[in-house]
């Protein structure tokens, strides 16, 4: 028995304008800065009017390609690796929200991060490092009783320990993974009353990589994040 042949269905004019200017920036080796076809141009050039235009380069814009500003012509915009992070959010989003295995592999995926980039941190960090860690933590403490503070804090500490790496791309997504799990698991990075096990269990990961002691900073990291775990596992067990 065969199945019922999908139709073929046509792009958006939009799209088409998308793929067109992508193209374009391809071609003619355009880098960050560079300035692209004014609106009325491409309507010229492609033969559509405004509205696709406008869409295609919204798209643009959100994808992080173009850069878009009032009265000024669009330019080639700036790689950010933030702008990445929040791009692969949306997806996220989507899928924390409708998979549930989602989460665990999200917490999986996080404890494998987070325990490396404590091992990288305590091979490389410098001294400029370590005050920076430092500080962070005693921002922290003078923080306990703002939990919105502490948990800004707590993703800085997380992001800054993968920045040591020197990867730009590690340092985003650190901050991303923490994101993603606030936006819809807080208490598995947030839980009110056990602010002083959290600096202690910082301050232990930080001790380790000022020791430049890579096998325990992973082992400290390791617990930190497993015993968040663990305590979010109890909860749901007993709610």
């Amino acid at each position: 028995m065969t199945s019922e042949p999908s139709p073929i269905r046509r792009k958006k004019l939009a799209d088409q304008v998308e793929e067109r200017i992508l193209a374009f920036i391809r071609d003619k080796r355009l880098k960050p800065g560079d300035t692209l076809p004014s609106e009325r141009e491409l309507m010229a050039q492609y033969q559509v009017g405004r509205p696709a235009i406008r869409e295609a380069m919204q798209n643009l814009q959100r994808m992080g390609v173009a850069e878009i500003k009032h009265g000024e012509r669009p330019r080639v915009a700036e790689p950010s690796f933030d702008m990445m992070a929040a791009q692969m959010a949306l997806t996220m989003r989507h899928l924390l929200s409708n998979n549930a295995t989602t989460m665990e592999h999200l917490k999986e995926a996080r404890a494998t991060f987070e325990t490396q980039m404590a091992r990288i941190a305590a091979t490389r960090s410098r001294p400029g490092d370590i005050v920076n860690l430092k500080h962070i933590l005693v921002l922290q403490t003078n923080n306990q009783d703002d939990p919105h503070r502490f948990m800004e804090l707590d993703a800085n500490f997380h992001a800054a320990i993968a920045a040591i790496s020197g990867n730009p791309i590690f340092a985003s997504l650190s901050q991303a993974l923490f994101e993603w799990l606030a936006q819809f698991h807080i208490e598995m990075v947030q839980r009110q009353g056990l602010e002083k096990l959290t600096l202690a269990e910082h301050e232990a990961i930080l001790r380790a990589i000022e020791a430049r002691d890579a096998d325990l900073a992973a082992q400290e990291m390791a617990d930190h994040l497993n015993r968040a775990n663990t305590l979010y596992h109890q909860d749901n067990l007993t709610g």
